[in-house]
């Protein structure tokens, strides 16, 4: 029975019995105790160094907005879309009228006018100087760091993430409600940072060379950056890109909770942080968590480019690497062949 306990017992637990079997009337047990508390607290330390991220704050967790909930100076916005809402949300939570990405954007998938979104956020009972807590679900997690995104373009500087989102508020035991949440309209004044946003002006010349020192990273799938996934009217990528690094690599999708610090340096740090560093996708809602990651890890000036591949891949005066186009003859077959097997099992039925 003796040996199976010390099977199971964990290796700090080994040592520390091991310490109080040993007598410290002799230098050769007291050299042995602190061998083993010197070991002991350099492996602590290296466990609660490889959990930090540079800029922790950025993220909230589950005992954070409990926490929080009912206090006037904190606000939590469920950024799923308003039937999920609807069907059961962390208590006292608002709901912008849908789903953030699309709230907050325009039919082009690009940040609605400064003052429109005023409005929204302001009408929605959001003012600038509350804290705001945004969260989403494991499966659309680009809809939380969107509003993350967008709410640090217009100067808040009071937002945080809900790291694993609704599963980890139901994970741990949390109550959910379905009562909508109004409240009184507040007064959201935004001071831009517009270097949180990348123009296409500034990635073409980033593109030709023109600009250098700058780390570009794409957030879409490795078909999409070679080509081979076309969602404009060509593809490829943009010219002088540092990285592809789609962005479920990034964080865990299952529980949607996002990777250690350790795990992003394994992916981006080979980067230089002091540099500008900007991440595009399709339509940069991808992109937008890669903005939340390079915030979270210490980037000097990570930027979002919102007009991304759907803008510049439809541009053919825009450079691009691996281009390749959008064969519009051979779509055209393929719809022409599935409307005639469509007419052919409605035939079929009416037999």
């Amino acid at each position: 029975m003796e040996v199976l306990a010390q099977a199971t017992m964990s290796k700090n637990e080994r040592e520390v019995s091991m310490l109080k079997g040993l007598t410290a009337k002799t230098s050769k047990g007291r050299a042995m105790i602190l061998l083993l508390v010197g070991g002991i607290l350099l492996s602590l330390a290296g466990i609660a160094e490889s959990l930090e991220y540079a800029n922790p704050g950025l993220l909230a967790d589950v005992n954070v907005v409990a926490e929080s909930m009912g206090r006037s100076d904190w606000v939590v916005i469920d950024c799923r879309d308003e039937y999920a809402f609807a069907s059961g949300h962390i208590p006292g939570a608002i709901n912008l009228g849908g789903a953030c990405g699309k709230v907050l954007r325009d039919p082009t998938f690009r940040l609605k006018k400064t003052e429109e979104l005023e409005k929204i956020l302001g009408n929605a009972g959001v003012s600038a100087d509350m804290h705001v807590v945004v969260y989403a679900d494991a499966k659309l997690i680009t809809g939380a760091s969107v509003a993350f995104w967008c709410l640090e373009y217009l100067g808040h500087n009071k937002v945080h993430f809900l790291n694993g989102g609704i599963e980890a508020w139901v994970e741990a035991g949390k109550p959910l409600d379905k009562t909508e949440k109004k409240l009184p309209p507040a007064a959201f004044k935004a001071k831009v940072v517009k270097d949180r946003t990348a123009s296409t002006d500034e990635v073409v010349k980033v593109a030709k060379g023109e600009s250098k020192n700058v780390n570009v990273i794409d957030s879409r799938t490795e078909k999409e950056h070679n080509g081979a996934d076309i969602r404009a009217l060509r593809g490829g990528y943009i010219p002088n890109t540092t990285l592809n690094v789609s962005h479920v690599k990034t964080y865990d999708v299952e529980s949607g909770k996002i990777h250690t610090m350790d795990d992003l340096e394994s992916i981006f740090g080979g980067l230089d942080k002091s540099r500008r560093t900007i991440a595009y996708c399709q339509t940069g809602t991808r992109a937008a968590l890669t903005y939340l990651v390079l915030r979270l890890m210490g980037f000097n000036d990570p930027a979002n480019y919102d007009e991304s591949w759907i803008v510049y891949g439809s541009n053919v005066n825009y450079p691009a690497a691996s281009e390749n186009w959008y064969d519009f003859v051979r779509a055209n077959d393929a719809i022409r062949s599935i409307e005639e097997l469509k007419n052919a099992v409605e035939e079929l039925k009416k037999r």
